[in-house]
């Protein structure tokens, strides 16, 4: 099978290389180094720190509303395409602290669970997602291309770094700061250096959180990275802070300080989160062994939060369940909100 690489050096490649050579220099990988291996986040423990309720009721939303997402297409009401962030939902809840009503916020490909711990509103992405009337966006954004009070997000690898470092500039001395979410698979892109290189010549307050589940699409982060995100960030001589908890409390707890300094310097920042993907890449392409589907799943936040306060969770977690059902349902039975109504 072939290891997928980023395109364009696939096509660099083939032509270097010649018929079956690109083939023939990763069988060669494989054999000096062995099978391509899936970076996995810390021994999961039970969480130090208490949640308030506002960060479980916003775990549990996106949890379960990320669980509708992938229903609703398997009833075939949904076209496209859409990626969800199951096992990832802490990341931006946690992040959501940090956060002022000023700040920008661009998020990518897999960015439900980012929008919701911003903005609070099922109704509205739902609508958005499906075309409905009340529509972030009108229905033309659909699950990735949102752009809502100071949140913005796209498919395109890469593409919100050199935008976020330009607003990150706009907004030096007002204390505000500009958080860019991007995954591990997009430090195979261009784009992401040279916004370091100019966030860091400038000073910009530049927040820029890796949610690093260990797979870019279905290549292992081994078999397309070379070195670590720490030293390409130190290369530039931006910060770098590397999170392995899934407790809500300690990650923000820990990364206050930072942030802070990030918007009084200003100064950018690169917090790398080594996370988790339960899920497929997209709805239903996933192509990890048995082994890394099954680490992933110990690792989830859900049950050892559920562990840790049973009858509040519980209570909770019916709650933001039978909200999303409800939503749900509503939406799905107003209009459509594109011109000539089409599906």
């Amino acid at each position: 099978m072939l290891v997928l690489l980023p395109m364009d050096a696939v096509v660099l490649l083939s032509l270097a290389a010649g018929p079956g050579g690109v083939e023939r220099a990763l069988d060669q990988r494989r054999t000096r180094s062995g099978p391509p291996v899936i970076v996995t986040a810390a021994p999961p423990r039970s969480p130090r720190h208490a949640l308030n309720d506002g960060d479980l009721r916003s775990l549990l939303l996106i949890r379960h509303f990320e669980r509708a997402l992938l229903r609703l297409f398997e009833q075939g009401v949904l076209s496209g395409t859409t990626h969800t962030c199951l096992g990832q939902e802490y990341v931006p809840v946690a992040m959501s602290a940090l956060l002022r009503d000023d700040d920008f916020v661009f998020s990518n490909h897999r960015g439900h669970g980012h929008f919701l711990a911003r903005h609070p509103d099922p109704h509205g992405l739902l609508a958005e997602i499906m075309g409905r009337e009340g529509a972030l966006c009108g229905g033309v954004g659909g699950s990735q291309h949102i752009y809502h009070r100071r949140f913005l997000s796209t498919g395109v690898q890469g593409e919100s770094l050199p935008v976020a470092t330009g607003v990150a500039l706009k907004l030096a001395g007002t204390g505000a700061l500009a958080c860019a979410y991007i995954g591990d698979g997009t430090w195979g892109e261009g784009a992401v250096y040279e916004a370091l290189n100019m966030a860091s010549l400038w000073r910009v307050p530049l927040l820029v959180v890796v949610e690093h589940n260990g797979i870019a699409q279905s290549t292992p982060t081994s078999a397309q990275m070379a070195g670590t995100i720490a030293a390409r960030a130190a290369a530039f001589g931006v910060r770098h802070h590397h999170v392995t908890s899934t407790d809500v409390g300690e990650i923000t707890q820990s990364l206050a300080p930072l942030v802070d300094a990030v918007r009084a310097e200003p100064s950018p920042l690169v917090v790398e989160f080594a996370t988790h993907r339960l899920g497929p890449h997209s709805k239903g392409d996933d192509t990890r062994p048995p082994e890394e589907i099954r680490r992933a799943r110990e690792s989830d936040w859900y049950d050892r939060y559920a562990e840790a306060d049973p009858e509040r969770f519980a209570r909770f977690d019916r709650e933001q369940r039978e909200l999303v059902e409800r939503v749900v349902a509503e939406v799905s039975a107003r209009p459509d909100a594109r011109p000539g109504g089409a599906a």
